[in-house]
């Protein structure tokens, strides 16, 4: 059910928009990936320490490490956060089956500008974003 209700959902919402918004960005980088164009999608990362090289960011989505199938987003208002921009988002999840209850996540996507004025996702809530990407427990040297 909710497959077909996330199919008519995307339906109608298949271009890019401006990114000249955080909003823009993130829509933006949502629309890559169901599209699957990979590259597009990185470009939204933010430079530095802890991002993915690009073939892992494509393999986490391809082989399903992150699976976005049976996900939709709804993007919400932005709220400044010191030099970051926080964007509301609600995950909405399938639960598995055809009769299986959905779920909705309240959420939020951090975003900053970089060195060029161009906004940037510093973070993005699961399946939209990998555990271990830029995550400062793994970026320690080991003592």
């Amino acid at each position: 059910m909710l497959a077909v209700g996330l199919f008519f959902l995307r339906q109608g919402q298949q271009d890019y928009v401006s990114d000249d918004t955080p909003q823009g960005v993130v829509r933006n980088y949502v629309l890559a990936l169901e599209k699957k164009d990979f590259q597009r999608a990185y470009g939204y990362l933010r430079e530095g320490q802890g991002k993915p090289e690009f073939e892992r960011f494509r393999q986490d989505f391809l082989a399903r490490q992150l699976d976005i199938s049976n996900t939709a987003v709804r993007i919400g208002e932005t709220q400044p956060s010191g030099d970051d921009v926080l964007v509301g988002l609600v995950v909405i999840r399938n639960g598995g089956g055809p009769f299986s209850d959905v779920y909705r996540e309240s959420s939020s996507a951090v975003l900053a500008r970089d060195a060029a004025g161009a906004w940037r996702i510093n973070s993005m809530p699961y399946p939209y974003w990998g555990w271990d990407w830029y995550n400062p427990q793994l970026l320690k040297p080991a003592p």
